[in-house]
């Protein structure tokens, strides 16, 4: 995550799975765990690194899901139904040329006529909803909840301490940064002048004879940024980035005084009052990526030569802004839960969470709503390199919403993100965690996906390992799809590669944990494996 990479800057297999027969609807062969924890040693090549969430972990040593293994050995021949998949998140950019493609179109709507065509409460939604209007910055709940003093003095207490604990943070952050990456800037400018190229290596660095001490420092402190693992370009985009991550933090997130839902009109802590947002749920600003990088990871139109392939094959993304540049309000996310059970959805990706959620029965009420309509809720465990099973570490939404042993709901899956590394460096240093409020790892750092105005751009975090595992079970369902929700859990949960070694979780300064430990499966998620265990129990060859 930015933080985690502008805190170091500022420092200046054998026997995974078998082939299944693709000559028959039965695929008889189980899927088996992966025995062999060598670690991967070599770098990823540069065509790996675009898609190695896809790879397949017994051929490739990456952790990867297999997705293009299994298009390759099971699917071949095969044609799924069609599902539709809801993005509760940032707008997503609906002409964008690797997504336009698969969008929902909902076929009951007239566009542009300002008429509910089809009666369900929303006026030309033709492609999802909009329950943000035209706000996007927005304040963190617990500046809302001093603010607007929410709760009993308890909870406000507690909110005004976690304000006080970040906020000096980036308040600090922020003009260091700037200071750093004015000076990485200027000494990249000068450096490029003195050698006459643009672009220059490590060595070329190293072969530079300074000409005085200021031309000295400029070369060490480039080379103390290459050192680092990164080439001085993208150290300056990851220094914008973390000068842009504090800004926010300062300007609206933690700004007790900042109100953002201006803009929308309505009373956000009033669940009555719905008649809100619109039915035009693209972006609003040229930072609001988020919405679309996960579509992408979904169901980015796949070999149509143009950027990335997503997971799934045979999906219709159903665009429903209702999280803003900063914290979601949970009015919002009940609605937009309803929205997408009502119309159709078979999944959801809910790549969002915050630790204050002040009317969380509100989600809580749509989640059981949306299992009785047969939808699986794919959940992003959070970046704080957080354990979740600590009471200390509250984060919302959960399936444990009261603490309990057992889950919420059979319809709620929450994923944690990984990198391509195999070894004890395999989870995300960001990655939250938990034997319990934790289901199953899924590929989450340095990926490849859709941005705005038709590019691509590598992201972090678990809301790239969500859509992942959503894309998946939208796999599943396409081609299975007499399963229920509560069975595609239970499929994906079983079916995932299980590894015995021992992994860092917990941040730069964490710990070492098993892996099995850290998770409720213990696994990593994997399509190939799921496919042949979807088609056994569909086929009544096996059961869960």
């Amino acid at each position: 995550m930015i933080r985690s990479k502008i805190q170091l800057l500022a420092g200046l297999g054998v026997g995974l799975m078998v082939v299944g027969c693709t000559s028959s609807s039965l695929i008889t062969a189980p899927p088996i765990s992966y025995t062999n924890t060598s670690p991967k040693v070599a770098e990823l090549t540069d065509q790996e690194s675009r898609h190695w969430g896809h790879l397949d972990l017994q051929k490739d040593t990456i952790p990867g899901m297999s997705v293009d293994r299994a298009y390759a050995e099971l699917l071949k021949k095969k044609k799924g139904e069609e599902v539709i998949v809801a993005v509760i998140d940032s707008g997503i950019d609906l002409d964008h040329e690797d997504i336009q493609e698969v969008l929902w179109i909902n076929p009951g709507e007239k566009p542009g006529d300002g008429i509910d065509n089809d009666g369900n409460g929303y006026i030309d939604d033709i492609h999802g909803y909009n329950f943000l209007g035209e706000s996007f910055n927005e304040q963190m709940e617990m500046a809302r909840i001093v603010r607007l003093k929410i709760g009993d003095e308890a909870y406000q207490a507690a909110a005004q301490e976690k304000i006080n604990e970040k906020l000096p943070e980036a308040r600090a952050a922020l003009p260091q940064l700037k200071q750093i990456e004015a000076l990485v800037t200027l000494a990249d400018k000068n450096i490029k002048t003195a050698l006459g190229k643009e672009y220059y290596s490590l060595a070329d660095l190293q072969g530079y004879e300074p000409k005085n001490v200021q031309e000295e420092r400029t070369v060490g402190m480039l080379m103390q940024v290459i050192s680092m693992g990164e080439n001085v370009p993208d150290a300056i985009k990851d220094l914008q980035a973390g000068i842009n991550y504090y800004e926010t933090q300062v300007n609206y997130h933690l700004n007790v005084d900042f109100n953002g839902r201006t803009p929308v009109g309505d009373d956000p802590y009033d669940y009555s009052d719905q008649d809100y947002g619109n039915g035009d749920p693209n972006i609003r600003d040229t930072e609001e990526s988020h919405g679309s990088h996960v579509a992408g990871i979904i169901a980015a139109t796949r070999n149509n030569k143009k950027g990335v392939d997503g997971v799934a094959n045979r999906v219709k993304i159903m665009s429903i802004r209702a999280v803003p540049n900063g914290d979601e309000y949970d009015k919002d996310i009940a609605l937009a839960i309803r929205y997408a059970a009502d119309n159709g959805a078979k999944v959801i990706n809910a790549s969002f969470g915050k630790g204050f959620s002040p009317n969380s029965e509100w989600v809580y009420d749509a989640l059981n709503y949306a299992a009785s309509k047969d939808v699986l809720f794919v959940h992003a465990a959070g970046n704080d390199g957080m354990d979740l099973d600590d009471p200390e570490n509250p984060s919302f939404p959960n399936d444990h919403p009261n603490g309990g042993t057992g889950d919420f709901s059979d319809n709620y899956l929450t994923v944690g993100a990984l990198t391509p590394m195999l070894g004890s460096e395999m989870v995300a240093v960001f990655s939250n965690y938990g034997k319990k409020y934790v289901d199953i790892f899924a590929p989450g750092q340095e990926i490849l996906s859709t941005m705005p105005n038709d590019a691509y751009e590598f992201q972090d975090g678990t809301s790239m390992a969500a859509p992942a595992v959503a894309g998946l079970a939208a796999m599943i369902r396409s081609y299975y799809p007499s399963l229920t929700a509560a069975q595609v859990k239970k499929i994906i949960l079983e079916s995932g590669v299980a590894l015995d070694m021992e992994v860092m979780v917990g941040g730069p300064e964490g710990e070492e944990k098993p892996f099995s430990e850290i998770s409720s499966s213990g696994k990593i998620a994997n399509l190939y494996n799921a496919l042949i265990l979807a088609n056994q129990v569909a086929n009544g060859k096996a059961s869960l």
